[in-house]
């Protein structure tokens, strides 16, 4: 995947995508099976933003149950099934234990009802799955005895027992966008990170392309293109205000916070826990009554949400301060007494903002609950529609729609959709545990399972490439020579040009904390010597990268956290 700048400038596209999160990433993916020429701009690095900020969990719509939304349930379940098939590396089973209590609504009669008819709803929700790793066991219910055996130090009072289904979970977030952008590119897609739009290319009623400012080297050009998608998130709003006249809607969003700390449970599953009734601070982020906390093992850490805020200001001034996080942790630690959290605890904090319908007037935050697809022809605008999403579980999905949407504007015959049956880039496998038994052989060398593992979960079958950029005449006998290897490759092959690119979205070794100081110094010098950084952009890389954790907290894996202010 070439950032190429010249071809983006001198060719007329069928579609220009604008933002490059997972709704993007999914609308160029569909866009070129379909067999249109497709340009993608992103204004900072792919995924960068509300995409990156997940609780990493595809949903089967269980939620949907209470509203008997059956169609949101099936539509959920499907996707949930595909993103583990075209995606087998990124995308595994998650079991999910949820205590409960009483004999209502939260008690363990009408969750035994409720998963039963979750199961007839999802009745094929393996077919087609010939890997067994890949597939959803049926719901079931165990006793309180169980249940507090499973997840000790929980509420024992009104406890009936647990219910456990399956969710499935997103291993890299980041690299799924990145799957999917890879696979279009290879079918034709000219992409590019850090190139912002600046204003678009009308010609009387006509949207016929984008200006754009290459933020690397300040140079501006044009980008032609027959219809033009806004998939920007949080940017919409910004997008719409470069029309000539009046922009046609003004899209409200709230702040999302997700939390990454230690390991707070020693089992698998994930763990659903009703905070405590009128629970609620004067001052805080947080005033509601009970709800569900979702507490999901990820990477060794275990990663803790959402909770919501309103947002009045811009996308690009986006904070959550420490007293937020605090109010966040005290509301985790009511729910389950024995995490006892504290700020030397948090590894890392989440944050983005999610489509709302803004109210000033409670302390609640309502987010939008279905996606939107707007085109603006009944306003008198000609080649442009806005995507506005919600889950990642239905990206694919919502990129169908807005396709559809495209091709009926262009009026041109193109393939029907069938991202549903092609394997995204790396996503070749038939059996996951051949494929990993067979990386491990090939690595053996390294002893450092987690990060062989994290190594073939990343790329899945474009891990060879990867192992291509080692120094020459070398081997990968240690985790440092892999992570070499995947920084060479994410600078000539997939577009990283910061310290924050490589770390965060490209290898994930910052995903989960902050990486050890060889690690780090690894990553710098592997960027610094290829890209030819003078030592004042190496100490402003480092800076950058160095906000994104808490102060002066314990690495989480047990080795010597990287000492910023000695590089």
């Amino acid at each position: 995947m070439q950032r190429n700048l010249e071809d983006l400038s001198k060719t007329a596209f069928d579609l220009l995508v604008i933002g490059g999160g997972i709704y993007g990433a999914c609308v160029a993916y569909e866009a070129t099976l379909r067999g249109l020429s497709v340009a993608l701009v992103e204004k900072q690095d792919f995924c960068g933003a509300t995409s990156a900020n997940s609780l990493k969990t595809i949903h089967g719509g269980l939620r949907y149950l209470q509203h008997a939304d059956f169609k949101r349930m099936r539509e959920s379940i499907y996707e949930r099934r595909i993103l583990m098939k075209i995606a087998p590396h990124l995308v595994h089973p998650l079991p999910v234990l949820v205590p409960t209590y009483g004999h209502g609504l939260k008690g363990i009669e009408a969750m035994t009802v409720a998963l039963k008819i979750n199961d007839w709803v999802s009745c094929d929700r393996n077919l087609g799955m010939t890997d067994p790793q890949k597939h959803i066991p049926a719901g079931r219910t165990i006793s309180a005895t169980e249940c507090l055996h499973t997840v000790p130090g929980i509420s024992a009072d009104g406890l009936t027992g647990g219910a456990i289904f399956h969710d499935a979970q997103v291993y890299n977030s980041e690299r799924l966008v990145l799957a999917y952008l890879q696979s279009a590119a290879q079918r034709g897609l000219q992409a590019a990170n850090y190139l912002e739009v600046t204003g678009f290319l009308q010609n009387g009623d006509n949207i016929v392309g984008a200006q754009v400012t290459d933020a690397l080297t300040k140079n501006a050009f044009d980008i032609q293109a027959k219809i033009i998608i806004n998939t920007s998130g949080p940017w919409l709003n910004q997008v719409l205000e470069f029309l000539k006249q009046s922009p046609p809607i003004h899209q409200s969003f709230a702040l999302a916070m997700n939390i990454v700390t230690r390991p707070l449970f020693e089992h698998d599953y994930a763990v659903g826990l009703y905070s405590k009734e009128n629970y609620s601070d004067e001052d805080a982020i947080l005033k509601r009554k009970s709800r569900l906390l979702f507490i999901a093992p990820w990477q060794g850490q275990s990663l803790v949400g959402t909770t919501y805020s309103h947002h009045n200001g811009g996308p690009d001034n986006v904070s959550i301060k420490e007293h937020d996080v605090q109010t966040f942790l005290d509301e985790i630690n009511h729910a389950y007494p024995p995490a006892q959290l504290t700020m030397n605890d948090v590894r890392l904090v989440h944050q983005g903002l999610l489509p709302s319908h803004q109210s000033a007037q409670t302390s609640n935050v309502q987010l939008t609950k279905k996606y939107q697809i707007q085109d603006y022809q009944k306003e008198g605008l000609k080649g442009l529609i806005s995507v506005t999403g919600i889950k990642y579980t239905t990206a694919r999905n919502v990129a169908i729609h807005a396709v559809d949407t495209a091709v009926s504007m262009l009026g041109k015959a193109t393939k029907p959709s069938h991202s549903a049956h092609q394997s995204l880039s790396g996503g070749d496998i038939e059996t996951l545990s051949k494929f990993l038994e067979q990386g491990y052989n090939k690595l053996a060398a390294i002893t450092n399972k987690q990060s062989v593992d994290c190594f073939l979960y990343n790329y899945g079958t474009v891990y060879p490439s990867v192992l291509k950029q080692l120094n020459k005449d070398s081997k990968a006998a240690s985790s440092l020579d892999l992570l070499q290897a995947q920084v060479t490759y994410a600078i000539h092959e997939e577009m990283a040009h910061t310290l924050s690119d490589v770390i965060f979205r490209r290898t994930g070794i910052g995903a989960a904390g902050a990486p050890t100081a060889s690690e780090l110094q690894v990553c710098t010098d592997v960027m610094a010597n290829t890209l030819s950084w003078e030592n004042s952009r190496v100490q402003q890389e480092l800076a950058q990268v160095k906000s994104r954790w808490p102060i002066n907290r314990p690495s989480p894996k047990g080795e010597k956290t990287a000492t910023f202010h000695e590089m």
